[in-house]
């Protein structure tokens, strides 16, 4: 997509141009006064006020047919391009609105490695990827013994952030008051989970990891006084 045209280029009319024009194609003679504040040059002059606000309606327009500079028509944007989703919220700014909707108009897509890295970065995770593949004659000794099902499994590898925010990659473990049916240890980056499993290959299994240390549920103290 090229740039976005300066503001310069859309500047409308002003009322007073319109004027102007509109007095140059007006008969000559003394019947039609020029002057400033005649009663012909006030009539032209409520005129133009409409011919300039519609200029700068049309100015306008052209800034809205732009995903970049919309705003009068993002909302009919977003549901043209299907955000927000059920993977990621409505952003909160105008900004991160207008940059969820060029990811999505100008988005290619991807099969490989490095395209799933990149999404991943593109939503503030780092992640690693691992391919599996079925233990067949031939294969190297310390191979894993995995069966047919693991041709077309991968694995995300996510990793913690080098600084803890307290956002993003987050642990909640099961507890006494959790529902039946909640995870173990859930994580906070179910939007990665959710963008990347749209994103995958039909075929394939994308399985996910996370680097967690687990907690013990008591300490012992077997040393002897």
């Amino acid at each position: 997509m090229t740039a976005a045209p300066s503001t310069s280029q859309l500047a409308p009319h002003s009322a007073e141009a319109y004027q102007a024009q509109l007095a140059a194609l007006l008969p000559q003679g003394r019947a039609w006064p020029r002057e400033t504040g005649s009663t012909l040059m006030r009539l032209l002059l409520a005129k133009a006020d409409e011919l300039a606000r519609v200029d700068g309606r049309a100015a306008d327009l052209l800034e809205e047919v732009d995903p970049r500079t919309t705003l009068e028509m993002l909302d009919d944007w977003e549901r043209v391009a299907g955000l927000p989703d059920n993977c990621i919220p409505a952003p909160d700014s105008i900004a991160e609105r207008r940059a969820a909707l060029l990811a999505r108009l100008t988005g290619q897509g991807g099969q490989s490695r490095a395209y799933f890295v990149e999404l991943a970065a593109a939503m503030g995770y780092a992640v690693t990827i691992d391919e599996f593949g079925p233990f067949v004659a031939g294969s190297l000794a310390g191979q894993d013994l995995n069966g047919d099902a693991w041709a077309h499994a991968w694995r995300v590898n996510v990793q913690p952030p080098a600084v803890d925010t307290g956002e993003g990659f987050t642990i909640t473990y099961f507890t006494a008051g959790s529902d039946a049916g909640e995870r173990l240890a859930g994580f906070g980056s179910l939007d990665l989970e959710c963008v990347i499993s749209r994103a995958r290959p039909a075929h394939s299994i994308v399985l996910f990891s996370y680097p967690v240390e687990p907690e013990p549920i008591a300490w012992f103290d077997f040393t002897l006084d």
